[in-house]
């Protein structure tokens, strides 16, 4: 199988996009490579938010491509997976590729929480 990227564009800055198929030694190179000129403009504080429901399967491949993103992204960015099937959120869990606080249910939670973190950045944490 293989894997399938739909990128969405920005919105407020940040990126979304929907991973389906494998992400394994035979694909993550295709997410590596899209990925790249998204972080390359990406903003300091870009949330990547990464819709995981389509995703069937992730191997350590996969993962290091996770951790690279967050990697670049760091300090003030982060990556963010929505809605992982059970097998792929027990593996993001296992290695920590996504800490448990950046994982969430639906894109509507995850937009919740970059809203939170907006208002927390614009405003203090006081007036969030």
């Amino acid at each position: 199988m293989s894997l399938d990227i739909a990128i969405y564009p920005p919105v407020n800055g940040n990126q979304y996009l929907v991973l389906s198929g494998r992400l394994d030694t035979n694909t993550y190179e295709q997410l590596d490579d899209a990925l790249e000129p998204l972080l390359a403009a990406a903003k300091p504080t870009m949330v990547l938010v990464m819709d995981l429901s389509h995703l069937d399967y992730i191997s350590s491949a996969g993962i290091r491509s996770i951790l690279q993103a967050r990697k670049t992204l760091a300090p003030g960015g982060k990556v963010l997976a929505v809605n992982p099937q059970a097998q792929i959120r027990k593996v993001l869990d296992m290695v920590q590729a996504v800490p448990l606080g950046d994982i969430f249910a639906s894109t509507a939670e995850a937009d919740a929480y970059i809203d939170k973190l907006q208002r927390e950045m614009l405003h203090g944490e006081d007036e969030a």
